[in-house]
């Protein structure tokens, strides 16, 4: 270890190790000398120098995740939209098309119609659960596919077979963002995607304290692109977040099969009840892609639950007053459940006409289901809807 006059000591000797990863905030890494310094550039050594170009926590949660995706070419970053942004900057150029589905996530949609224009990326969307609508909308130009696997917050299932068909044959690049799905539900990469792209925020992290993203190319030349443009515009993860995503993860899979299964159970209540108009849960019967949901997601239906009351913005507000044990606010893959009405968070900048042509009414509520009893849970929304 290189030491300096101010700073002498290292660790501590100890024929035992650490069986915790430690919190490594160093901004910068001390080499032996310049010759040192280009091997470890010029990929001939192994090492970190910046923490901006990656630090030891964030290798740690990208080898994990990696894993999990079935890949070896993860990167950690910033937050989840920090990740989507590394894809459409890291991979296409001004003149460029990319056509989204349109039932991104609703930062998702806003930077493919606000921010990419701005740096002459063309930009459409087209419904990802009909492959004659990706394919029609499809241009000459278009160098990149943007879906969901689930989309958020109508959660309908995307033709990922269909358009990844399309893409091999136009030789256009597919991206999938596996947030509300995770890797235990599907692996993208496997399913003809190019790019995998997760909010560790999320359910992969899951205690609502970490702000992180995770992006992973299939072909080299990609990741080393997407690697160039995140540590040229700073995408940088926190050490800390990093440690923090890593103890999260280590439940991961606990956490992911406890709040699937409470999830059907409060979708099958949401839907037998009097005042719910609507409920979405991929592993319902009346789910509008269930023959999909089945295909891909297999035995899962992941955390997430929709469902509509009538009455509109009146109404929303009721029952969000009347609703005791449940968090109203706009975030998932926490350990406690959540619920979050879109029309006033994640697309509160569409269109009245706009969110209804997606499903997203006034009384559209979308539901993170946490680690609660699941009959309990159900008996917080029964007390709530039978006062609406």
């Amino acid at each position: 270890m290189k030491r300096t006059i101010i700073r002498p000591n290292g660790l501590p000797e100890s024929i035992s190790t650490q069986v915790v990863t430690p919190i490594m905030p160093s901004v910068v890494y001390a080499s032996k000398n310049p010759n040192e310094l280009d091997k470890q550039y010029e990929g001939k050594e192994k090492g970190f120098t910046y923490a901006r170009e990656g630090h030891p926590n964030a290798e740690i949660v990208a080898n994990l995740l990696d894993r999990l995706e079935g890949n070896s070419s993860g990167l950690v970053v910033g937050s989840g939209m920090a990740a989507v942004t590394a894809v459409a900057l890291g991979v296409c150029s001004s003149g460029d098309h990319i056509l989204g589905g349109d039932q991104l996530y609703g930062r998702s949609l806003r930077l493919m119609k606000e921010d990419l224009p701005r740096f002459d990326i063309e930009t459409s969307f087209a419904d990802p659960t009909n492959v004659g609508a990706i394919e029609k909308a499809l241009r000459p130009n278009t160098r990149l596919i943007l879906v969901e696997a689930v989309s958020n917050p109508t959660l309908r299932i995307a033709d990922l077979e269909g358009i990844s068909k399309i893409c091999k044959r136009k030789k256009i690049l597919m991206a999938v963002d596996n947030t509300f799905t995770t890797p235990l539900a599907i692996k993208p990469l496997k399913l003809g995607a190019d790019f995998v792209i997760n909010s560790i925020t999320k359910l992969l992290a899951g205690h609502s304290d970490v702000t992180l993203g995770y992006v992973a190319a299939k072909r080299k030349k990609h990741a080393e692109a997407i690697y160039n443009f995140v540590v040229s515009s700073g995408l940088t993860p926190s050490p800390f977040d990093c440690w923090l995503a890593e103890r999260g993860l280590a439940t991961f899979s606990l956490r992911f099969e406890k709040s699937q299964k409470t999830a059907f159970s409060l979708a099958k209540f949401l839907s037998s009840h009097k005042k719910v108009i609507k409920t979405l849960y991929p592993k319902l019967m009346d789910h509008p892609d269930k023959r999909r949901a089945s295909k891909i997601l297999g035995k899962n239906g992941c955390n997430m639950v929709s469902f509509a009351i009538e009455g509109g913005r009146k109404a929303a507000n009721k029952f969000v007053s009347n609703i005791r044990g449940v968090a109203f606010a706009p975030t998932l893959g926490d350990v406690g459940t959540t619920i979050s009405h879109p029309s006033s968070s994640s697309h509160r900048y569409l269109s009245p006409e706009a969110r209804n042509a997606l499903g997203i009414s006034e009384g559209f509520f979308r539901i993170s289901v946490g680690l609660e009893d699941a009959s309990e849970l159900i008996e917080e929304f029964r007390q709530a809807l039978d006062k609406q």
